[in-house]
């Protein structure tokens, strides 16, 4: 029996010096967001993702990030890619379409493509919530979602390795 990764035995941080990372970032809520994307590139760090493998673009909000995420999957230039956005729920029913919608995407572009897609975009009650999801240190969820794209990055990359396809 092969066994490619145990729960047991998950590093603090993963060799990611080999990948190529695409982040796609939502302009709406930009004070949280460049707070996720900060978290992010510290998550890469820590993994040894060189700055020249990491490309990031910016969208107007979360419902636009699956489109850019599907494009930068699809176009193979990436080993994973990133996703952040701050979805915060006002008054109306626009959250629930937005976030669920921008889910939804964010898993089919990733369904699609065969390229890990990390889901950072935060779905919060208040903007506290926010702030609280995106300051310093490993519970900036920019910085949960980086190392998580590393290490699916590095795992589809071993599973596709291991057993290949046949065209």
């Amino acid at each position: 029996m092969t066994r490619i990764q145990s729960s047991q035995t998950m590093p603090d941080s993963f060799d990611g010096s080999e990948l190529s990372i695409g982040i796609v970032c939502a302009r709406f809520n930009d004070h949280i967001v460049n707070e996720l994307l900060a978290g992010a590139l510290r998550g890469l760090k820590r993994c040894s993702v060189p700055t020249s493998n990491i490309e990031i673009i910016w969208v107007p909000g979360a419902f636009e990030v699956p489109l850019a995420a599907i494009s930068l999957a699809a176009s193979g230039n990436f080993d994973a890619i990133v996703t952040l956005g701050a979805v915060i729920r006002g008054d109306t029913s626009h959250f629930e379409f937005v976030a669920g919608e921008c889910a939804r995407g964010i898993q089919n572009a990733q369904l699609d493509t065969g390229i890990p897609v990390m889901f950072g975009v935060l779905t919060v009650e208040n903007n506290q919530q926010a702030i609280d999801r995106s300051g310093l240190g490993v519970d900036n969820k920019g910085d949960e979602a980086a190392v998580g794209a590393v290490e699916m990055g590095l795992l589809i990359n071993q599973i596709v390795a291991t057993y290949p396809t046949l065209d």
